[in-house]
């Protein structure tokens, strides 16, 4: 082969390593039944295509051919290692090295690929330890990628990996798809650890950026993988809802990274694909009659991502919708986005009286985006004095320096 025809091999394994290694990746986890002997196995398939895919060609099954041959390498590499062992044993783990051939492509390798989803969000690991492995495991990112993400040490980050590995090994939980009873509670688990990662990606919850596009983007793409492997209403709710709020993410921030409130952004930037694409799914999850909070979620991003202008917004419509989120599932956040929406339906007054029996309780007391609400309504009010004790609170619980900086700004608007 010349060295050209070399050099187009070599960049066919890089662009096969970019598409399928997180597929192939995951069949080697259900046949060597160890998430470290896969990983390892996996490098060593894409070593051997470096060296033989240009000798003999690249194979018309490559998804295929790398997971046999990460089968055959872990194989050798059981033996290698196991040299002073009772052959018996080694005998036995060779053995338990699956050999499922037909399962090596198209539905099986999909199948796998939700398997491992499942077994990363186990509700027997922690929920920051399930976070990490899929973002590990399932998407691929590096260890210390997902450390920066999260202003975590990469040390701490590993440890944590490593024990959810652990934990999976000794509690011997099954790399499989809940049965039918168990799959609601496991599927919320799935789907909490996808809006988690979303989340961080749509507001971080610290530093020097208000997004993290890197995360949404993964988040995103974890969503559209559910729906596809598993088209339940609410995993289409949440891609839906995904969808619609990132849509807004370039209107979000000003060119110098100063925060831009939902009334004040420039409309013609948000983008109009994700828009089509979310409020469609929106409509397929209510048709689906089975739906639930997040779809809820999605229906009011939908309402927003539906009017022209800020002003031309359906308040009565979104408050509605509130209502039915408080009884689907009720809690004090969604009590204070339902008291946002009533206070632009019906003015200042009421929307404060309802965020201030939410604070009268105690709850929400150290939830910056309460106090943050209730500066802004006493600020529209003329209650300066109120106003600025709010926004003082809020700017001491942000950890977000664009917050910072916008609450600064308004303290500093205040009258005197």
């Amino acid at each position: 082969m010349s060295e050209d025809a070399a050099e187009r091999v070599r960049g066919t394994v890089d662009a096969v390593y970019r598409t399928e290694s997180r597929r192939v990746f995951t069949t080697l986890i259900r046949l060597l039944g160890d998430f470290d002997l896969a990983e390892e196995a996996l490098h060593d398939a894409f070593r051997a295509a470096l060296e033989q895919w240009p000798q003999d060609g690249v194979p018309t099954n490559a998804r295929a051919w790398l997971v046999s041959a990460g089968r055959f390498k872990a194989i050798d590499g059981i033996r290698r290692r196991a040299r002073f062992d009772a052959l018996e044993d080694v005998a036995d783990r060779v053995d338990a090295v699956t050999d499922d051939t037909a399962a090596w492509d198209g539905e099986g390798i999909e199948d796998d690929r939700l398997r491992l989803v499942f077994i990363c969000c186990h509700p027997a690991l922690s929920p920051d330890a399930r976070v990490a492995l899929t973002l590990r495991e399932v998407c691929g990112l590096t260890t210390e990628e997902i450390a920066h993400a999260f202003l975590t040490p990469a040390p701490t980050l590993a440890q944590r990996i490593v024990r959810a590995k652990a934990k999976i090994r000794e509690a011997r939980i099954p790399y499989q798809v809940p049965s039918l009873n168990d799959l609601p509670d496991r599927l919320d688990a799935v789907l909490r650890v996808i809006y988690l990662v979303f989340n961080e990606g749509y507001s971080a919850s610290s530093g020097a950026s208000l997004t993290r596009h890197d995360l949404s983007g993964e988040a995103i793409r974890l969503g559209r993988l559910l729906v596809e492997l598993l088209p339940e209403p609410e995993a289409v709710g949440l891609l839906a809802l995904m969808l619609l709020q990132e849509s807004r993410r370039a209107a979000r921030a000003s060119p110098a990274g100063e925060i831009v409130l939902l009334d004040e952004q420039d409309r013609s930037l948000w983008n109009r694909d994700q828009i089509a694409e979310g409020s469609a799914l929106v409509e397929r999850a209510l048709s689906l009659r089975r739906f639930g909070p997040y779809t809820i979620q999605a229906a009011i991003a939908a309402v927003h991502a539906g009017a022209p202008t800020a002003a031309a917004t359906d308040w009565a419509h979104i408050v509605g919708l509130y209502d039915v989120l408080a009884r689907a599932d009720p809690s004090p956040v969604v009590e204070l986005n339902r008291a946002v929406a009533v206070a632009m339906r019906d003015g200042p007054p009421a929307g404060l009286a309802l965020i201030d029996a939410i604070l009268a309780r105690g709850d929400l007391s150290d939830y910056r985006f309460a106090h943050a609400a209730r500066a802004d309504l006493c600020r529209r009010l003329g209650k300066n004095a109120d106003a600025r004790a709010s926004y003082c609170r809020a700017l001491a619980l942000a950890r977000q320096e664009p917050e910072w900086r916008f609450l600064e700004r308004r303290l500093a608007e205040l009258p005197d």
